[in-house]
């Protein structure tokens, strides 16, 4: 358990550097939709990921979300030892990680579960107890990095893209703490901004409120008052890099690809993203790990 606390990092747990941006190189890389469980030979894939991750020596790892395949839709002990596996595979990185919270990481939300609402670790509970807080930021040689809950919650016990208000606040205050001047990378797991709605629209010509942050306004005009340069995304399963008003908006494929059986919609292979940052620049590329379903 105390090796999983030195790998795990929430909360500013990574101390910002003296080191100014202008003169700032490093490595870091962007993993998601890990969906580790014990069948399909998703640990296998999970530790073949890893170790390609540590080959490409990166500073830290951000993940995209869905760390686990699936908490919402399980009980409570198979929630457990979903949550157990990953933390025990996660030690195989060898560098800092730095998690966020995927819709398949909120435990007994769906009535299939059979989970009541009033167990104390219901919802994004058992995830703050096992992995860590649900938003926070840190910072990394005179860059700042957002980590944001992208996970909203409806009546009939469903899940949705969204901020919600108090995050929304807690935003808004640590990005003043920041300044303008500061570079900064936001990470969600819903998309903010993605070119794939437009393939994913239902009968109604919708993108499905579960696919996207709804409302994005907000959080997108309160991240452009400030120096962002990127946001991380995860979700879709797709790889893309969006570029606008000097943002890149990058979803880095996933780990499992179509859900461990071949690459998503037969195009987008099994990865993990690497950002290299130089200065007050950052550029990212798709890494495939070799992952082969059968």
């Amino acid at each position: 358990m105390m090796r999983i606390s030195r790998r795990i990092f929430v909360g500013g747990a990574l101390a910002a550097s003296a080191a100014p941006a202008a003169s700032s190189r490093f490595t870091f890389v962007h993993v998601t939709d890990m969906h580790i469980q014990p069948e399909m030979r998703a640990a296998d894939g999970c530790r073949q990921c890893f170790a390609a991750i540590n080959k490409a020596n990166p500073d830290f790892v951000v993940t995209g979300g869905d760390l686990i395949s699936d908490a919402l839709a399980t009980p409570r002990q198979r929630a457990l030892s979903l949550f157990s596996l990953y933390k025990d595979t996660v030690k195989r990185i060898d560098a800092p990680v730095h998690n966020i919270l995927g819709n398949h990481d909120v435990f007994g939300l769906f009535l299939a579960s059979g989970v009541s609402p009033s167990e104390p670790d219901y919802g994004k509970k058992m995830y703050e107890d096992q992995i860590g807080r649900r938003y926070y930021s840190f910072d990394h040689k005179g860059w700042h990095f957002v980590m944001l809950d992208s996970i909203g919650f409806t009546p009939e016990r469903g899940y949705i893209g969204a901020i919600d208000d108090e995050q929304l606040e807690w935003l808004r205050q640590d990005l003043e703490k920041t300044g303008k001047q500061t570079p900064v990378v936001a990470v969600t797991h819903i998309p903010l901004s993605t070119g794939f709605g437009a393939w994913m629209v239902n009968a109604a010509g919708i993108v499905p409120p579960t696919l996207v942050v709804v409302r994005p306004k907000p959080v997108l005009e309160l991240l452009h008052q400030y120096n962002i340069k990127a946001v991380l995304q995860g979700h879709t399963h797709i790889c893309e890099n969006l570029e606008y008003r000097g943002c890149q908006y990058i979803t880095s494929g996933s780990v499992c690809g179509e859900w461990w059986k071949g690459p998503r919609l037969g195009i987008h292979q099994e990865g993990f993203g690497v950002l290299k940052v130089d200065g007050d620049s950052i550029r990212w590329s798709y890494h495939p790990y070799g992952f082969r379903a059968g």
